[in-house]
């Protein structure tokens, strides 16, 4: 894999992220509001038929170049598009239907720590104590949140199928993360467009045990939406933002970035359903922020 040039500065990789955030958090918003009109397989299909077919037409000759390496490293090809593309939505739009909002969050909040962690069991890659300090202090700020500044609320929580389902998700994720580095040597529209791809195969079968439901289903204008938004803007930009900036610093301070899902997610439901912004939000929100900026202070393993 080609390395960074070094001719973006410093931040750029971490602004990159911010907005990859943002997407994501949208994408679990509409999955909840739309959990009862649009099945999770069908609406995880739809996404990545939706996204191949806007990709496609920019990534065809350099799918066309990048031919050879493509079937070269087909192996990893299919584990990523399996795990970071099928795998996670199929896992996380389903678990979404039976959570809720505060167990998805606290579920979510893994993320970072497990891709830490499956750095070290592949690649035996050891984390410095400034990202594992990050890590730590960003996960506290994320309980912050979904404890609504009373930690010990968090022993109280109650735990189900769903939030099964999600951390099936995170394992995904993390596992897509850190395996991105053996991903073919090829041009990121045909990274983009072979795992999309291998999403869309993979959601297939399990989208056609939702006939009855698809039936039922009625295309009105909220509907229609989610699947604009979900092929268009948490796919197609935040897979090639997030992919990009794996490359640049690493899956290890990438996958810390996460933490702020669960932040972006607090504004967003603010902004769009109408929930109050509370003051362990801002806590909340400055605990996640310290945590990041600690875990992107370079620091030996």
């Amino acid at each position: 894999m080609a390395e960074s040039t070094g001719k973006r500065p410093a931040w750029h990789p971490y602004a990159m992220l911010v907005i990859v955030m943002l997407l994501w958090a949208g994408n679990s918003i509409v999955a909840r509001a739309v959990r009862g009109d649009i099945p999770p397989f069908t609406l995880a299909l739809v996404r990545w038929t939706g996204a191949v077919l806007v990709v496609l037409p920019f990534a065809w000759r350099h799918v066309v170049a990048d031919w050879p390496r493509l079937i070269a490293g087909w192996r990893w090809l299919l584990l990523l598009g399996l795990t970071g593309v099928g795998a996670f939505n199929a896992l996380l739009y389903s678990g979404l239907r039976f959570t809720t909002a505060t167990n998805g969050l606290l579920v979510q909040a893994a993320i970072p720590a497990m891709v830490l962690l499956l750095n070290w069991l592949f690649f035996r890659t050891r984390a410095g104590w400034a990202q594992v300090g990050g890590v730590l202090l960003s996960t506290a700020g994320v309980l912050l949140i979904v404890a609504q500044g009373a930690p010990l609320a968090i022993v109280s929580v109650d735990f189900n199928r769903g939030d099964v389902m999600i951390l099936g998700a995170v394992l995904c994720w993390a596992a897509y993360t850190s395996l991105l580095r053996l991903r073919p040597d090829c041009h990121p529209l045909s990274f983009l467009v072979a795992t999309f791809l291998i999403g869309m195969v993979a959601m297939a079968p399990l989208a056609a045990t939702e006939s009855a439901q698809i039936a039922a289903m009625r295309l009105t204008g909220p509907v229609i939406g989610a699947f604009a938004y979900v092929a268009v803007l948490p796919s197609v930009v935040a897979y090639l933002l997030y992919n990009g900036a794996v490359r640049d610093i690493g899956a290890g301070r990438a996958g810390q970035m996460i933490s702020l899902m669960p932040l972006f997610g607090s504004l967003l439901a603010v902004a769009l359903l109408g929930e109050v912004l509370h003051a362990y939000h801002l806590w909340g929100m400055a605990v996640i922020l310290a945590g990041i900026i600690v875990a992107a202070v370079p620091s030996r393993a």
